[in-house]
C-alpha cells in the first residue's frame, strides 16, 4: 500500500515541474513571493502562458482530495458500523474518540491544503501573505498537531501532562 501511495504521488506530481519547464523559455522573474518553492508560486513567475499548468494542477488537486476523502469516508463507514456493533459502551466510546482524533487530523491536513490550491487558481484578489500563511499551515500544522492529538489519547501521556499542570496549582506548599 505504501508503494502504491508513493507511486500515485510520483505519477500525479511529476508532470507539474515538467510542464513548467516547457513554459520557462519565455522568461522567469527571479523572486518568488513565498517561503518555499510551492508549485503555483513558481508557475505564477513564468512569463509565458501557464493555462495547462493551472488546469492540470487543479485537476490533480481536486481528484486527489475527492478520491482520498471518498476512500476515507468509505473506510469510516465500515469502521463506524463495526463500532456500533460493539456491546460495551466503553469500547464504543474509546473507538469513537479515536475516530474523532483521526477526523481532526484529516481536517487539519485537507482544509488548508484545499483552500490554498483553490485560492491560487480562483482567488485572484487573495493577498500574497494569505497564500504564504495557508501554505505554511498545511505543511507544518499536521505534523505539529499529530503528536498532540494522539498524545492526548494515550492515557500515560495525558496523566503526566495533567500531573505537571496539577503540581503547579496545588497551592502555597509548592512555592
Amino acid at each position: 500500500m505504501g508503494l502504491a501511495a508513493a507511486a500515485r504521488g510520483v505519477i500525479l506530481v511529476l508532470p507539474c515541474p515538467l510542464l513548467l519547464l516547457k513554459r520557462l523559455p519565455g522568461g522567469f522573474r527571479t523572486v518568488i513571493q513565498h517561503t518555499y518553492c510551492e508549485h503555483m508560486a513558481v508557475v505564477k513567475q513564468a512569463c509565458s502562458d501557464t493555462t495547462v499548468n493551472r488546469v492540470y494542477g487543479i485537476c490533480v488537486a481536486l481528484s486527489v482530495v475527492v478520491l482520498d476523502l471518498g476512500l476515507i469516508a468509505a473506510s469510516y463507514t465500515m469502521i463506524l458500523r463495526a463500532v456500533f456493533r460493539l456491546s460495551s459502551w466503553d469500547a464504543r466510546a474509546k473507538a469513537l474518540g479515536t475516530c474523532a482524533a483521526h477526523t481532526c487530523t484529516i481536517l487539519v491536513s485537507y482544509v488548508p491544503a484545499l483552500f490554498t490550491f483553490l485560492t491560487h487558481r480562483i482567488g485572484h484578489h487573495v493577498p500574497p501573505y494569505i497564500h504564504i500563511l495557508l501554505a505554511c499551515l498545511y505543511l507544518l500544522l499536521p505534523p505539529m498537531v499529530n503528536p498532540l492529538v494522539y498524545g492526548v489519547k494515550t492515557q500515560q501521556i495525558r496523566q503526566r501532562v495533567l500531573g505537571l499542570f496539577g503540581q503547579g496549582q496545588k497551592g502555597p506548599a509548592n512555592h
